[in-house]
């Protein structure tokens, strides 16, 4: 089995923001050389996450929305006692999660057709690193 390594670097301009980062992914899958496998695309901080869903605007508000719904920004939050005021960027990480695991198929991603793989921020505008672990054969 074969490995590749790659870092995808962020600063969001917003506090929260969805990037849609499908191609970098695929570029590094590409760089691989995997034929055959899998790529872990893995958010390396706890206030922002990784999903794959539809690239719609609407639904992209909806899923803000029903995050900020689940966990409001500027409520009192005890991790907020540490001196920090991203309590709620922690929560939606553990809704949206960290990371996802893609197939790779004939040298490609294996995405239905309205999939996209997008990078989720929460607590932005410093920069921030996701990790994709591209594993399989070549």
């Amino acid at each position: 089995m074969a490995s590749y390594t790659e870092y995808l670097m962020f600063q969001t301009k917003n506090r929260r923001d969805y990037l849609r980062i499908t191609d970098k992914v695929r570029s590094a899958v590409l760089k691989s050389g995997i034929q055959e496998g899998m790529v872990l695309v893995s958010a390396m901080h706890i206030t922002a996450g990784v999903y794959v869903n539809d690239n719609e605007p609407g639904l992209i508000a909806d899923i803000d929305d029903w995050l900020e719904s689940l966990a409001p920004s500027g409520r009192d939050y005890r991790h907020h006692r540490t001196g920090e005021d991203n309590g709620d960027a922690h929560l939606k990480n553990l809704l949206i999660h960290h990371e996802v695991i893609v197939p790779i198929t004939k040298g490609d991603l294996d995405l239905g057709p309205w999939q996209e793989i997008f990078y989720a921020e929460f607590d932005g505008q410093r920069q921030k690193k996701v990790v994709l672990k591209v594993l399989g054969d070549r």
